[in-house]
Formats: structure tokens, C-alpha cells, sequence
């Protein structure tokens, strides 16, 4: 009683020192992680979001001390005492162990904060609960958090460096228009030499540039915003999505990672008790891809039926069939969640091979289009040159 006393004690104080936060994390809201609104006396703002590394470090680290021997609620408040002040960390755990001492289950207390702890995560501590299992399944969640964080890390490094390569391009014929060109023009105007067609276009981009840019800017700068609202849109998700399973080369990576996780996400969920169609809504609720949710939602109404998941995923044409006949002998079997296990690893390392050939192949690319790029500038210089000495000759 004197232990939990003093939890409520500290519960209060602590709610005392951020009384909008609190209050809006036990009210269920979607309260702003880092908001301006949320600073503190001190000018240091209160995060309340933790990011997936420290996810997967907090679960890691939780599984660690329950084993050691303590109770759930010790091993909270050691993880809260670890954290700085102001952190997530900090703010999350100990929340959550108030809430424990409240008498709230550590699922229903993880739902509380659903933008740190997402459905799966809830739904595997509910099973865990319910099993009497919790190191086990903070052990798989861990591991789970571990390898789609690989996958994402694996899948952004190899999208990066042609993002990187194209941003420094574009300056780099940007100055070259606004600072280098016009000074060849003021050179060739005085010779007053008859200028060869590249040289003239090459020069009517620089002057376009230079006397509308700032018109250009606002257009490209509106048209970026417009294209930034569509993509949150439902319509324009799904068309964006939709491109990702398409697009040469990317394809292969995003669509392969996407077919990973989804087995990964439904073996870790089925493994842990969680039936077939609630692991098919936790999935379809935690993919990133509109075109694959929506399969997913299509399945799980078919499902409802009786009807088999292979047939209905192979029906909507989103699915490899090799991934969809993996599933289906699982099905036959009983054994879906070795099935599943074999399509993750499979695609897994797909996904590893594609991005070799991606970044292989998009060496020479970036090569001919830069050389292309430079080309056109210095024939555009040089012809104009030869013109004016024959001129002057």
C-alpha cells in the first residue's frame, strides 16, 4: 500500500508539472508530440512521442528486467528513472506505471499512447497477458521492431543517394545559368556574332531564369504544396501507392520490403494467439501502402465467409503468386505460420538483391544524364566560340 501510494504521490506531481499533457494523453487525444504549445517555465518543451529505436530499445530493455525477477510495474519505473528530464522516455513510462498502480492492464495503458505504441504493439501485449507469456512476446516484438527497421533503413539508403545526386544537379545548372552563362553572353553580344540555335536557347534559359525565377519559384513552390495535400488525400494515396508497385527499378525494392513485412507483421501476430482476422486488420491498420490495405480489408470480408486468405489476396492482383501459393500450402498443411516465415525471408532477401541491381544500374544512369547535361552546356559554349572565331578570322 506505502508502494503504491507513493506511485500516485508521483503521479500527481508529475501531472502537476504538465497539467495540459496529462490530461491529454488520459483522455485518449492526439496530442502534438514537441508542440510549442507544451513548453515549459524552464524553455525546454515535453516530448511525449518516442521514436522506433527507443520503441525497440524500451521493449528490449523491458524484457531484460522482467527476467531479472521484477514486477512489471519496477521494471516501468526503472526505465522512467533512466530517462532525461523532458524526454519521451521518461514521460511514457512513467505514465504507463501510473496507470499500472491505477489498476489499468499495461496493454490498455500502452493504447493510451498510439502514436508510440502502434495496434500491433497493443494487441501482442494483450495476447501476452492473456498467455502469461510477456518476456516471450517482448522478445518477438523486439525482434519484429528490429527487422522492419532494417528493411525501412535498407530501403531509404538506397533511395537517398539518387535524391542526393539529382538536388545537387539542379543547383549545380542553376549557377551555372544565373552566374557563368550570362557572363558568355555579354562576351558574344559584343562581337555581335550571328549565335549558333544551342547557344541561343542555352542563353534564353539563363535569361528566363534570372528574370522570372522568382515566378518560377512560387509556381513550383505552389505546385510542390498541391501535390503534397493530394497525397493525403484517400484518392491520392492510393494513386501514389499504386505508382510505388510500378515505377522501374523501385518497384522491385519497395513492393518486395512491403511483401516482407506484411509476412513478418502476420506470423509475429498469429504466432502470438491473435486469430486470422483480427491479425488481418491489425496488418491492413499498420501498412503503409493504400493499395495493399485495401487488398488486405477485401481479404478479411471474404475471410468472414470462409473463404480461404491465399484465394482472395491472389484475386486482387496485387500479390506475387508465388507469395499467394506459399500461403495456400500453409493453409493445406495447417502451418501458416511457417509459410508465412518462409515468404518473409524470401522476399527479405529479394528485397537485398534489388537493391544491388538498383544501385548498379543507377550508376551508369546518373552518369549519361549528368553527361548529357554538362554535354549540352559545353557544346552550346563551344560552337558558339568556333562561330565567333570563324566570324572574326
Amino acid at each position: 500500500m506505502g508502494y503504491a501510494k507513493k506511485k500516485t504521490q508521483s503521479a500527481a506531481t508529475s501531472r502537476a508539472k504538465t497539467p495540459d499533457v496529462a490530461k491529454r494523453s488520459q483522455s485518449g487525444s492526439k496530442s502534438s508530440s514537441g508542440s510549442i504549445w507544451q513548453m515549459e517555465i524552464g524553455g525546454s518543451s515535453q516530448k511525449t512521442v518516442m521514436k522506433r529505436v527507443e520503441v525497440l530499445l524500451f521493449t528490449s530493455e523491458l524484457a531484460d528486467l522482467i527476467e531479472a525477477g521484477m514486477t512489471l510495474g519496477q521494471a516501468l519505473q526503472a526505465l522512467a528513472n533512466q530517462g532525461e528530464a523532458g524526454s519521451a522516455q521518461k514521460y511514457v513510462c512513467q505514465d504507463i506505471c501510473d496507470r499500472i498502480v491505477r489498476g489499468e492492464t499495461f496493454s490498455s495503458a500502452c493504447s493510451h499512447h498510439p502514436k508510440t505504441f502502434e495496434l500491433l504493439y497493443v494487441n501482442m501485449i494483450a495476447a501476452a497477458e492473456a498467455a502469461g507469456a510477456m518476456v516471450d512476446v517482448l522478445r518477438r516484438l523486439a525482434d519484429h521492431y528490429e527487422r522492419s527497421d532494417s528493411m525501412r533503413g535498407k530501403i531509404k539508403g538506397a533511395l537517398s543517394y539518387p535524391i542526393v545526386v539529382m538536388i545537387f544537379g539542379v543547383f549545380a545548372v542553376v549557377a551555372a545559368l544565373v552566374w557563368i552563362i550570362p557572363k558568355f553572353e555579354k562576351v558574344f553580344s559584343s562581337m555581335g556574332a550571328t549565335l549558333p540555335l544551342p547557344t541561343r536557347i542555352l542563353i534564353g534559359m539563363s535569361d528566363t531564369l534570372i528574370n522570372w525565377g522568382w515566378l518560377i519559384a512560387i509556381i513550383v513552390g505552389l505546385i510542390a504544396l498541391w501535390v503534397k495535400y493530394w497525397k493525403n488525400t484517400p484518392s491520392g494515396r492510393f494513386r501514389v501507392d499504386g505508382w510505388k508497385l510500378r515505377i522501374p527499378l523501385i518497384k522491385g525494392i519497395i513492393a518486395c520490403g512491403l511483401y516482407a513485412s506484411l509476412a513478418y507483421t502476420l506470423k509475429t501476430l498469429l504466432m502470438n494467439g491473435v486469430n486470422v482476422l483480427h491479425a488481418l486488420k491489425i496488418a491492413e491498420e499498420t501498412c503503409s501502402n493504400a493499395v495493399i490495405a485495401k487488398a488486405l480489408n477485401n481479404a478479411r470480408k471474404r475471410v468472414t465467409d470462409g473463404t480461404s486468405i491465399s484465394g482472395p489476396l491472389a484475386a486482387s492482383g496485387v500479390f506475387p503468386r508465388m507469395m499467394t501459393d506459399m500461403l495456400a500450402i500453409g493453409e493445406q498443411a495447417g502451418d501458416m505460420i511457417s509459410s508465412l516465415e518462409h515468404i518473409g525471408s524470401r522476399y527479405q532477401k529479394e528485397m537485398d538483391r534489388n537493391i544491388a541491381s538498383f544501385t548498379n544500374a543507377l550508376e551508369p544512369i546518373l552518369i549519361v544524364a549528368i553527361a548529357i547535361v554538362v554535354g549540352f552546356i559545353a557544346i552550346s559554349i563551344l560552337t558558339a566560340v568556333f562561330e565567333v572565331s570563324a566570324t572574326l578570322g
